[in-house]
């Protein structure tokens, strides 16, 4: 018989919070259920027991002018985990260009909280770029790449994706105005697409992001 191995300090506890103790707050934006049974979501603390809709209307009031895209043609894996960081960074939208149906595991629900758009090609996700006048930056390496570390980030903008593996498409590749490279010191080719997405992201955060609430 083996015993499971456990860091000191260990303990099990639960997420988030129990029902709420008192009298009930008034408002619309609280969620009655959670309210009576408890909030387990991992939601910040100053959401605890909102509704989503709330959530995502007290979102829509502070989200940052930066969208996000991922290629899906081959149902990329790592979608999930960049919806997951683009909630937290509070983009404007994720937009998600080729299959519209994509693996929602790793958003662990945020994408509950984030406005998904589908473009069933390329050539419809740049002519939706185009009239909302947001220029498009990719993320992958080229002879042509422009180092992220240095580039100067535009406010309002829509950074792609690629897939794990192929990387960006040649269309999306021939619509960009410039392609952002992430410096790799190392001896493996490529970074994985959902710490890419994440670190390009931080990188547009560091330039416009702002204070935290």
């Amino acid at each position: 018989m083996t015993t499971e191995y456990r860091e000191p300090g260990w303990e099990e506890r639960e997420v988030g919070v129990g029902p709420w103790e008192g009298d009930w707050p008034e408002g619309d934006h609280w969620d009655q259920t959670l309210l009576a049974e408890g909030d387990r979501r991992n939601v910040a603390d100053h959401y605890r027991y909102w509704t989503v809709e709330a959530i995502v209307a007290d979102l829509d009031t502070r989200r940052h002018p930066l969208h996000i895209a991922i290629e899906n043609w081959q149902h990329d894996f790592n979608i999930g985990t960049v919806v997951r960081t683009a909630n937290a960074f509070n983009v404007a939208g994720v937009h998600i260009i080729g299959r519209r149906r994509w693996n929602r595991r790793g958003a662990m629900v945020t994408d509950k909280y984030m406005h998904i758009h589908h473009h069933p090609t390329v050539e419809d996700f740049v002519a939706w770029a185009a009239s909302e006048e947001l220029p498009v930056l990719g993320v992958d390496l080229f002879d042509d790449s422009v180092p992220i570390e240095t580039f100067d980030f535009p406010a309002a903008c829509v950074m792609v994706f690629g897939q794990e593996g192929p990387g960006l498409s040649e269309e999306v590749q021939a619509a960009a105005e410039a392609t952002l490279s992430i410096a790799q010191y190392g001896s493996t080719r490529s970074i994985n697409a959902g710490s890419a997405a994440g670190i390009a992201m931080h990188g547009w955060v560091r330039q416009h992001g702002g204070s935290v609430r």
